[in-house]
């Protein structure tokens, strides 16, 4: 039976962190930021993490 492969569209979006959390970037951060206030772009800016309830299906994608 072949290799598996990961999903490279999702392993560039995602990163597994030590802990097992998946990281990633927040949306709606990419265009329109002329009406969104400075607060929100600023908060857009950090990293976010996964629902626990997709982690399982992300982490498949990513680790094959």
């Amino acid at each position: 039976m072949p290799k598996m492969k990961s999903h490279r569209g999702a392993a560039k979006r995602f990163r597994v962190t030590k802990s097992g959390k998946v990281k990633t970037n927040k949306p709606y951060k990419s265009h329109i930021l002329t009406k969104k206030d400075a607060k929100r772009k600023r908060g857009l800016r950090k990293a976010g993490y996964v629902a626990p309830t997709v982690e399982k299906k992300i982490k498949d994608m990513i680790l094959g």
